[in-house]
Parts: structure tokens; sequence; C-alpha cells
């Protein structure tokens, strides 16, 4: 600034000298003329650099930046390092609000930028999918007319959000949403969203397993704790302590096989690596599984065995196969009725599928019942189940045994008819004797 003003200065001076020189060299109005002209001069010199600049601000392309003579030249060299250094600062936003972009977008929680009074600002496309927002849309609305919801409407008003809240059903019935406010700057504040879907049902499938184990665990557990009782309490006959004896050990068994299905299942949850694979004659399984049903009925049902029409071998681990398969076969004895049929089969379907089929003609299954019958401890009739010597665990295990090989368990039923249990493997795991060859 200083260095503008004394370049203005010596152009006066100049325009001064010239004129004073002018009036004692020719007198009279000579040096008025020289001063005026001299002005007039400068004037119209600042007058087209101005236009210059003009122009240039306009259109503003600093590939086009004008040149000039004295103070105009450092003032087009100001303007034009000013605006080098703008747009490298302009620059260094958009990579900076790029990258927050990117890192917003790769983040599995879903991210809102709020400002003082609520509105949004921005909102990264999880936590548009979180809180049905539409993005850009929704920018500039308030939060609160998009997330109708009165936990988040107390949690927004009470102004301490030292920890996140849970809003059910948002944005549909099924779904948990975790949100938290974080204050950042000045006044704004970023709102995270996480869907905790998943691990609310993972709690509750937690808490009702814990309650059933207790649950199953109890009863045999109170039937030992009083025989003893009365063992210990009441003079008994021989006869009398066999019988007490019996009980007490069907009653062990049965806490022996809730045991050993639960560390079965527990196997198979965390079971990471695949099945121990061989190639299984599945005609041999069917005729197998068909003795043991014959075996567990005791000639109280008629048991059909049947694998004609496919003489594919199944890839699979056999021991896992014939634990689920047998499993099947063990429920469909125990429920069926005396006189009734228990049908075992394998077959392909046209697509190259391997289908292990059990049949039965036991009461069946209200259809309610069906989409629930594999998790674990859930029993249609509990205290006829528990009759029966099952455990609540059998199906949930034949489940997860299917899903390691790629196979999926398949349950129709019919009231007064029967069930029908299929569990289908895809066409790799199917062998015909082409592939085996």
């Amino acid at each position: 600034m200083i260095g503008f003003w004394i370049r203005v200065a010596i152009t006066l001076g100049i325009i001064l000298l010239a004129s004073l020189l002018a009036d004692r060299l020719a007198g009279g109005l000579a040096g008025y003329t020289v001063a005026c002209s001299c002005l007039v001069a400068w004037v119209l010199f600042q007058v087209w650099h101005l236009k210059k600049m003009s122009l240039w601000l306009q259109e503003f392309r600093l590939s086009k930046t004008p040149t000039g003579l004295g103070t105009w030249d450092l003032l087009f060299s100001s303007v034009y390092r000013l605006a080098r250094s703008y747009e490298r600062q302009q620059a260094q936003l958009k990579a900076a609000l790029s990258s927050f972009r990117s890192a917003t977008e790769a983040m599995p929680d879903g991210v809102v930028a709020l400002d003082d009074h609520h509105q949004i600002i921005y909102a990264s496309g999880r936590s548009a999918l979180h809180l049905g927002l539409r993005v850009p849309e929704d920018y500039g609305r308030n939060i609160q007319n998009l997330l109708r919801h009165p936990e988040f409407a107390r949690y927004l008003e009470a102004g301490e959000w030292h920890g996140p809240v849970s809003l059910h059903d948002v944005p549909t019935a099924d779904r948990v949403l975790q949100v938290q406010l974080v204050p950042y700057g000045e006044s704004e504040r970023l709102l995270l969203t996480r869907d905790v879907t998943q691990l609310e049902r993972l709690e509750t499938t937690r808490r009702d397993f814990v309650a059933n184990v207790s649950h199953e665990l109890k009863t045999p557990l109170t039937v030992l704790a009083g025989f003893l009782e009365t063992m210990q309490s009441l003079p008994l006959t021989p006869a009398q302590q066999q019988e007490v004896l019996a009980t007490m050990t069907s009653q062990a068994e049965r806490m022996q096989r809730i045991i050993d299905d639960l560390l079965i299942l527990s196997r198979l949850e965390s079971e990471v690596r695949p099945p121990n694979d061989s190639e299984i004659d599945m005609s041999a399984m069917v005729e197998r599984l068909a003795r043991e049903a014959q075996y567990l009925s005791r000639d109280r049902h008629v048991v059909r065995a049947s694998s004609e029409g496919c003489s594919a071998r199944l890839l699979g681990d056999d021991q896992e196969l014939a634990s689920a398969f047998g499993n099947l076969v063990s429920n469909a004895v125990r429920y069926t009725p005396e006189g009734g049929e228990v049908s075992i089969s394998w077959s392909c379907t046209p697509e190259g599928e391997g289908v292990f089929c059990v049949r039965d003609t036991g009461p069946g299954i209200e259809s309610q019942h069906i989409g629930r019958l594999t998790e674990r401890f859930y029993r249609v009739d509990k205290g006829r189940s528990r009759d029966k010597g099952g455990t609540g665990l059998g199906l949930a295990i034949v489940k997860h045994i299917a899903s390691r090989h790629e196979a999926e368990l398949r349950i129709q039923s019919e009231v007064g008819r029967g069930s029908l249990f299929e569990i289908v493997f895809p066409k790799p795991r199917v062998l015909t004797a082409s592939v085996t060859a």
C-alpha cells in the first residue's frame, strides 16, 4: 500500500515539474496546459487499466491475466496471486470434502451432519438407507420432521447425548436402529446411525437360549433332587428303590442328551473348516437308516426305503450327514402313531440336485409352527416332545449340517395326514456315474 502511494506521488510530482518547466520556458498558459494535458493523460491511463481490470474480473480466467504498466502491473500481479491462493484453498477444501464423503460412505454406520437448528447439511448413503432419507432432496429439512419417533424426540430435546439410543421399527417395522448425536464445531452436530437389528436378534436368541436351557435342565434336576430327598428321608423297599433309581437314571440320561446336542450344535455353529468331504453311497445309507428305523419302531410301523432311479453318490461329511439323516428318521418314528408309515428315500431331480426325503403319516404340524421348527428348543407340543425323549435341538442341528453342505432343509406338513422333511443338495455335491468315473 505504501509503495502504491509513493508511485502516485512520483507521478503527480513529475506532472507538477513538467508544468513548472513549461511555465518558465514558454510563460503564459503553457504551464497550465501542460499540467492539464498530463493530468488528463494520466486519468485516461488509469481508466484504460480499470477497463482491463473490469473485463478480466468479469471473465476471471487466470490464463488470461492482463499486463499493466507501473502500479497496475503490481495490482494485476497481486490479484493473480490472491486468485491462485484462493484456487488452491478451494482445491484443498474440495479434496477434504471428497475424502470426508468417501470415508463416511465406506463406514458401516450412517452419518448425518446437522446445523444448530437440526437441519440436514449432509447425509451419507448408509444414513439415508437407515432413516429413509432422500438425498439431496432432504438437505435443509429438520431431522425431526423426517425421523418421527417419540424416543428420538425426547433424546434430541434432552440435550445430553452421552450415549446412543435405540429406536425400534425404524424405518420399517422389523428393524432396530441405534442413533447418537455428537457435537462438533461451534454449534453443529453429527447424527451417527447404526443398524443393530441383527445384534438385537442375537441378544434375544441368547436370552431365550439361556431361559430354555435353564428350563430344560431344571425339570430333570428337580426330579433328581426330589428322589434323592425321598431316598434319604423315607424307608424304601428294594422294589421301590429300583423304581426310583430307574427314574433318576432316565432323567440323568435326558440331561446328558441335552448336553450332547448342545455341544454338537455349538461345534457346528463355530466350525470354520469345511466339511470333511467323501463320496457317500446313498443307497447303502438309505438301507442302513431303514434298519435303524425298524429297530426304533420295534415293528410298530411300516418302514419303506427307496433309492431307485438315482444311483448318484453324495459328496459330504459322512458322520455329519448320517447324524442329520438319522435325526429326521428318529423324529418320524417317534411321532408317528403305531400302524403308521415312515418312508425314507434318495432321489435326483432333472436339474441334477439330490433330495434326501423322510415322509411320515403322523399327526402333522400346523402351518404357524413350521417356520420355527429349526429354532433351538422350539416344540410344537412341549409335553409330548419330552415324553418322546426329544431335546428340542434336533432340527436345529439338521439345519446347520445342511447349511454346511450348501443344502436346504424343506418342511411340509398337513395336520392329520403327516409330514415331509427334505434336504435338497446342490448339483456340485451330487456325483453321477459319469462324474465318479
